[in-house]
């Protein structure tokens, strides 16, 4: 099993990274929480993972911080709750943020996040009220921007977490600014469908 890595970074596009650790590239998929803190490409980088084995594929998931692996295994101990929806969670709230919201109760926010319907997101509030306590994170800083188009860039990354494309494209445009770099488009993208 694979608890973390520590190497340099050299590829980041939304929602997966690769990692060179002595010459062995390891491709990553990680929430938006984690590229949001990402240093330059080039630079060191060092990731707590997680690694999912099934039967016809292994999966290698990354995380700046202890308190985000944290947070994506304890989802995915919801019943009916996998990565995916685990790592929509990590992308569209912070950890305290979800944690504020699972000890709040607040559904209808935590229907906001893609891949969450009512049922899942009471099933959460009721199985993991009494963890969220524990769940503990930091604010999340924009970091460099991704080479291209920060529009077009961010428009997929919000497609590859589930929404749809249409609604991808409208969450994007309405909070883009001039200059802004894709993972602060997303950011802003998230935060406003949680609103």
């Amino acid at each position: 099993m694979i608890g973390r890595l520590k190497g340099i970074l050299i590829h980041k596009a939304p929602p997966w990274l690769v990692v060179d650790v002595s010459g062995v590239g390891y491709e990553l998929e990680a929430p938006m929480s984690t590229f949001y803190d990402l240093p330059e490409v080039g630079r060191e980088v060092f990731l707590f993972t997680h690694h999912a084995q099934k039967e016809d594929s292994v999966l290698l998931y990354g995380f700046l911080r202890e308190s985000e692996r944290r947070l994506f295994r304890d989802v995915q101990k919801v019943s009916g709750i996998g990565a995916k929806i685990a790592l929509a969670v990590l992308s569209g709230a912070s950890v305290d943020e979800f944690a504020r919201l699972v000890q709040a109760s607040d559904v209808t926010a935590l229907t906001r996040i893609p891949g969450i319907g009512k049922k899942t997101a009471e099933r959460m509030v009721v199985e993991l009220r009494d963890r969220a306590a524990d769940f503990a994170g930091g604010p999340a800083s924009a970091s460099p921007g991704l080479p291209g188009d920060p529009l077009a860039e961010a428009i997929t990354a919000l497609q590859a977490l589930g929404y749809k494309p249409a609604e991808a494209d409208r969450m994007a445009r309405k909070v883009a600014a001039e200059g802004d770099v894709a993972e602060a488009i997303i950011r802003k993208a998230l935060q406003s469908a949680l609103r």
